[in-house]
């Protein structure tokens, strides 16, 4: 069957339905920050495991970075390289990676994000085991202003 201008085909969608031309920046824009959100929060896991290995092995070598992260070696040492560029960490060779001064500020902002996210969770009714988990994405795409409303939420509760 023939597909006319004046009918619509099944396979195609209606014009009211199509993006409108203008949208499609605004669109272009929200994915491009999804995908910078993701590349913070992978550094922010780094910058945050590198602080917990400091406080429970007293160190942070590349290994345990890895396999604490699920990754290879290689790719560890990737994330640290960016680490380093950004500020965020040293290395010294056979002495581990150890986070400046800034990359310290950044784990205990994570940290404390989170413990603000789960909190959040568990004050809605979602178990602590969810909560932990879920809180582990969320903490890292929840903006400034959210965060602000949940801990005055959480207050507000006592």
């Amino acid at each position: 069957m023939p597909i006319t201008l004046d009918e619509p085909s099944d396979d195609r969608p209606e014009q009211d339905d199509r993006p409108e031309q203008d949208d499609r920046p605004e669109q272009a824009d929200r994915f491009a920050r999804a995908r910078e959100v993701q590349a913070v929060a992978l550094l922010e896991d780094y910058v945050e495991l590198i602080g917990d290995l400091h406080a429970e092995m007293g160190e942070a070598r590349v290994a345990d970075i890895a396999a604490r992260m699920g990754v290879a070696q290689p790719t560890a040492t990737k994330a640290i390289s960016r680490m380093k560029r950004e500020g965020l960490a040293t290395a010294r060779p056979y002495r581990g990676v150890f986070l400046t001064e800034a990359g310290a500020a950044l784990a205990e902002k994570v940290r404390s994000r989170h413990r603000t996210v789960v909190a959040l969770l568990i004050a809605t009714g979602v178990p602590r085991e969810v909560a932990e988990m879920d809180a582990e994405g969320i903490e890292h795409h929840v903006s400034d202003r959210a965060l602000a409303a949940f801990e005055s939420f959480l207050a507000k509760r006592g």
